[in-house]
């Protein structure tokens, strides 16, 4: 899953309005943001198999650190525990460990079964939505649109940058998606891990945009 991912970032901005959006795609990010270090070091793995699923020709064969079960559930406590160290907010670092947390329920969702429950393997889960390209694009634009809609509900434009960079943030995300569905395998799984790197760029483009946006009044 991709945008479905930034769906709940969009979204936890209602239920958490003083959290910048930047911080809310680090949180539903968290552990893609770290997967592709974990490549590079050896760490985790995965190779190139066209046809693994209908969606992907990535097979996520080792990935225990950042995809289990168990490390979801460290990560979440772990980032929600800093942002209540940095902020002293309760309620909003429960959210950012939600969010956290949130990123394995979705792969659960799409993944086929290769997700450990432990840091040391399996058993490996997952129910598959992968092998319908249909059913996923429905599912994740689905929550993608749901996700904006609320983000747009209970926020507001403070000036042409927090329109404007918003549709674009929103609509690159969106041609990401699609060329990531229609484009060709990547040539090596050192390209995915280095590409993978850019996706702090939405990270500090989502802190950018919500800087010139406001809470709506209620």
């Amino acid at each position: 899953m991709f945008i479905g991912h930034f769906a709940v970032s969009f979204g936890a901005k209602k239920a958490a309005p003083s959290v910048s959006l930047g911080t809310l795609v680090l949180a539903a990010q968290f552990v893609d943001l770290l997967w592709p270090f974990f490549l590079l070091l050896g760490l985790e793995n995965a190779r190139i198999d066209p046809g693994n699923t209908a969606v992907t020709p990535l097979d996520f064969y080792n990935y225990p650190f950042t995809h289990s079960l168990a490390g979801a559930l460290v990560w979440s406590c772990g980032l929600g525990l800093v942002y209540f160290a940095l902020k002293r907010n309760v309620r909003n670092a429960v959210i950012i460990g939600l969010a956290v947390s949130s990123h394995w329920v979705l792969d659960f969702l799409t993944h086929r079964p290769d997700l450990p429950l432990w840091f040391s393997g399996g058993p490996y889960l997952g129910l598959g939505l992968w092998n319908s390209m249909i059913g996923t694009v429905v599912v994740e634009v689905g929550l993608y649109i749901a996700g904006i809609a609320l983000y747009l509900r209970c926020t507001t434009a403070k000036d042409k940058i927090g329109s404007i960079g918003f549709w674009l943030l929103a609509g690159f995300l969106g041609l990401t998606y699609v060329g990531n569905l229609a484009g060709p395998p990547p040539p090596d799984i050192s390209a995915i891990a280095i590409a993978g790197n850019a996706m702090w760029l939405f990270v500090a483009w989502a802190y950018w945009v919500d800087k010139h946006r406001m809470a709506r009044t209620p």
